[in-house]
């Protein structure tokens, strides 16, 4: 593959760099259709075809403005809204919840502020007119953002709408990086090229169909020959902070954009901060914490829940313990000790869905399971061990109703992971 060539068929636009700038006016054209359309039939539905005023008390001499010129106030606002909040930004299309967040604070800013200038000036307006286009308009916004989103996917499947990626850094890093890129078409990053330490022309990364245009040096002269606008920088042990300033400075303002990968991995975005100091971008990744007002909400939500559940099913769990019962001899429940927080075992509680000895069986199946290599998460496929009644039951997680007792007492937690059995954590690796 020549170093002018695209990874995918219908990569190159006839100028990669407008594809934002004609999203965007897609975004403006569509945002406007759909406030037009909810002010509008909100207006419409409220006060019918009839133009009713809008009255201003208090003042030396009484205005009447219709309500027509109000949504028509409303709608431009609303879109002034909606470009201050940068919700059309390059920056936050296509991925990630921000585009939403900032469309729902702008509409809230927005309602606060007609709320604010209604009671100063004492403009009496229709509640309901208000409090319905608001979170209406808000909604079909989100939708008409989440159409957009759909469509630009598709898109970038097929290699348009994308930032054209030049990777900078060492052949490693830069083949994990094109490999987790080209696994997330969605997140607009389509790789194009890498600059790697002793990089020849003509070569691709291994196991890729990446080609490389050449060396650290020559990334530049590479964003030009691919007609690349990002640059992402995959690993900083092999650029100086000199270099990699030399390298900012030298791209295009507002067109060429540079993106530095840290070496963290798999941790929450709200744990990551970005703080300069001294010129230096410092990243904070916070400890977890789970203590405070967010430990009494999941508590107060688990006691909650799990009462109000085990009140409505009882009765189907008064016919599920019936069944079991007469369906094969042993015990209604099924005790197990199981791993919970921070280590601490306990007695989960299952509706009996197994013959009463299946735990001496366990072993022999257990010694078969690790022969098909699954010895930490063992769970067979057609267990001889489960009843008939069993099966249906685990079919649709009947089984599993008594766990709400468990709940309840707060040894578990209706939103949270499996609870492991001991001899499974004592397999788990050091860092799991």
């Amino acid at each position: 593959m020549s170093t002018g060539s695209t990874p995918r068929p219908g990569a190159r636009d006839r100028n990669p760099r407008d594809w934002r700038r004609r999203y965007a006016i897609g975004l403006i054209v569509t945002d406007l259709i759909v406030l037009v359309l909810v002010i509008f039939g909100v207006q419409i539905a409220w006060f019918g075809f009839d133009s009713s005023n809008v009255t201003f008390r208090g003042r030396p001499v009484d205005l009447a403005v219709s309500y027509t010129a109000i949504s028509v106030i409303l709608i431009a606002f609303w879109m002034l809204i909606l470009a201050v909040y940068g919700t059309r930004g390059y920056r936050v299309l296509g991925t990630g919840p921000e585009e939403y967040k900032l469309i729902v604070n702008g509409a809230v800013r927005l309602f606060g502020l007609a709320a604010i200038v209604a009671y100063l000036f004492h403009i009496d307006l229709a509640r309901g007119y208000i409090l319905i286009a608001f979170p209406l308009g808000t909604i079909v916004l989100c939708l008409s953002r989440w159409l957009w989103r759909q469509w630009l996917n598709v898109q970038r499947l097929q290699g348009r709408y994308s930032a054209r990626v030049v990777l900078v850094g060492s052949a490693a890093s830069a083949t994990r990086i094109a490999r987790e890129l080209e696994r997330q078409t969605s997140a607009g990053y389509l790789v194009v090229g890498a600059c790697v330490p002793n990089g020849e022309a003509g070569t691709q990364l291994a196991g890729t169909t990446v080609p490389v245009l050449g060396g650290l040096d020559e990334v530049t002269a590479a964003l030009h020959t691919v007609q690349a606008d990002t640059v992402v920088v995959t690993s900083g042990g092999e650029i100086s902070p000199r270099r990699m300033r030399e390298l900012s400075w030298g791209l295009e303002p507002g067109k060429q954009h540079l993106v530095v990968v840290p070496s963290l991995v798999d941790i929450g975005g709200p744990r990551i901060h970005t703080r300069p100091v001294a010129g230096l971008p410092l990243i904070h990744v916070e400890t977890p914490r789970y203590e405070g007002l967010k430990l009494f909400t999941k508590r107060a939500f688990d006691v909650v829940m799990s009462a109000l559940l085990i009140l409505v099913l009882s009765p189907v769990m008064a016919v599920v313990a019936l069944i079991v019962r007469w369906g094969s001899p042993g015990p209604v429940l099924f005790r197990q000790e199981r791993v919970g927080i921070n280590g601490a075992t306990f007695t989960m509680l299952k509706f009996r869905s197994m013959a009463s000895d299946a735990e001496a069986r366990l072993f022999a199946l257990l010694d078969e399971q690790r022969l098909q290599g699954n010895t930490v998460m063992f769970k067979m496929k057609d267990d001889p061990r489960v009843t008939p009644i069993g099966r249906f039951l685990r079919r649709f997680s009947l089984d599993e109703l008594p766990q709400l007792f468990n709940v309840f007492a707060g040894s578990m937690s209706l939103v949270g992971p499996r609870p492991p059995l001991k001899s499974e954590v004592e397999l788990y690796e050091t860092h799991v």
